[in-house]
């Protein structure tokens, strides 16, 4: 059995280091130039379609808001790895690992962008009158690849299942640490909790998502703030770092055993897709769900949730770690403490595990619920509404079996079976660039130059859906 491990554990890791890397980054620099720099041309007009309008009534065809769309997706990624996940990358990488997380963003922002608005453009509605989307449906109905659109929804579906064990493990860990709680609690407390949104479908969750998760994100960067101000001379030394070290080694100090170029690229870049997910077809599936007059109006949603997940909230807990001084105490094997100390410096030991414990656990919760709507919706994709409830059963047992660390074997496969998902969407997504390409085209004319009124949008959806 070890060694069976073992080769699931090699496999995955050679996969995410080279090949996957290179096809997301590849990928991710087509779709830029073949969007001509969209996100980065029109970026003004992203943030005014997006947080400028986050107020607004919309009165288009959907079943929740874009704003509750964009909580939901960002609900799913926004968490552990960017308070955790960030340190371990600065700590096997070093400093330059940051750079590499931002440039990843910066494309990884037209792939995010791409499928969400191919989702859009291929929505349904189901038994129950909700709209629903993702890859599975553009895959089978642009390109008529009815096993990889079946193939995207079965791998998700299952690799579901670890993804929720290892979140609700990570966080009956922290409660058992901090506040010397039986996992066992904490596993049904979060069944419950979890059980009360999900039951309620994607309406309860944008609902709650769209409360919870700003809350949670501008207190957790109002607190980075405050430990980045009171570090604030050690800011120009730091962006240095960050710059050098991106493209020259740094030697070992402390803690830190030291790291290469490769290593600040490798984690670098692994750290970044792992934080936003764009070209893993996740995020599609909540923005399907939205009210819009126009595919890429939603998409625009996807540019900017990449920028808050990675530009915004990793850069924030990479910054606290390094002004602080924290990724030179902390060794490889503790840095998910790492940003727990880092806080300590200035708040104390006490407030800074309770701080990240409280919040790891808010986000969790919110992340769990998102991933379970998911993998219903690729059990109703493949059998029927039956099923998806069905699912969800098995998702809210997986919880509580995650919490006491049990079916640990099951997580190996977590990174290959992502792998399969991630293989399955990015290749179709390639293929449908031309199409892409046209519907953002169209939408610069008719919306961003105003070359036409919003009721001609409006008939172009309809008559595109029709």
């Amino acid at each position: 059995m070890e060694v069976f491990q073992q080769i699931i554990a090699d496999v995955s890791n050679f996969l995410w280091t080279y090949p996957l890397a290179f096809i997301l980054v590849a990928g991710g620099i087509f779709l830029t130039i073949r969007l001509k720099f969209f996100q980065f041309r029109f970026f003004g007009h992203v943030l005014k379609q997006t947080v400028g309008q986050i107020f607004k009534k919309d009165k288009q065809t959907g079943t929740i808001t874009p704003f509750q769309a964009f909580t939901s997706a960002l609900a799913s990624t926004a968490g552990a790895t960017n308070i955790v996940g960030v340190p371990v990358a600065i700590s096997l990488g070093g400093p330059g690992a940051l750079f590499w997380m931002w440039v990843v963003a910066l494309i990884g922002m037209a792939t995010k962008y791409s499928e969400i608005l191919l989702s859009l453009k291929y929505r349904e509605t189901n038994d129950k009158n909700e709209w629903v989307g993702g890859p599975q449906y553009y895959i089978k109905k642009a390109l008529g690849w009815k096993w990889v659109s079946t193939a995207f929804a079965f791998f998700l579906m299952i690799e579901l299942i670890p993804s929720t064990m290892v979140q609700s493990n990570s966080i009956a860990t922290q409660t058992a640490g901090a506040f010397d709680w039986p996992v066992e609690i904490t596993g049904i407390v979060m069944c419950v909790v979890i059980a009360l949104v999900v039951f309620g479908g994607i309406k309860r969750i944008g609902k709650v998502t769209d409360k919870f998760v700003p809350f949670m994100v501008l207190t957790y960067l109002g607190v980075c703030l405050y430990v980045i101000g009171v570090n604030f001379d050690q800011l120009p030394a730091v962006f240095e770092m960050i710059f050098v070290h991106a493209f020259t080694p740094i030697s070992a100090a402390g803690g830190f055993a030291g790291a290469g170029i490769a290593q600040a690229l490798r984690w670098g870049i692994a750290r970044g897709l792992y934080s936003n997910e764009a070209g893993l077809g996740t995020a599609p599936i909540a923005h399907s769900a939205a009210k819009t007059d126009h595919p890429s109006r939603q998409a625009l949603w996807g540019i900017f949730s990449v920028f808050v997940d990675t530009i915004v909230i990793c850069t924030a807990s990479g910054l606290v770690v390094l002004v602080t001084g924290a990724w030179r105490d902390i060794g490889p094997s503790e840095a998910s403490n790492m940003i727990n100390v880092a806080f300590a410096t200035e708040l104390g030991d006490t407030f800074g595990s309770i701080f990240v414990t409280v919040f790891l656990i808010f986000f969790v919760i919110t992340t769990i619920g998102v991933l379970i709507f998911y993998g219903e919706k690729q059990a109703e994709y493949l059998f029927n509404l039956k099923a998806a409830v069905g699912m969800r059963m098995v998702y809210i047992a997986a919880v509580f079996v995650g919490a006491l660390g049990g079916l640990q074997f099951v997580w190996q496969f977590l990174d290959l079976l992502l792998a399969f998902v991630l293989l399955s969407n990015i290749i179709p997504l390639l293929f449908l660039h031309k199409e892409i390409a046209a519907l953002t085209d169209d939408y610069v004319n008719r919306v961003v130059k105003k070359k036409t009124d919003k009721r001609d949008v409006e008939l172009f959806v309809e008559e595109d859906s029709a």
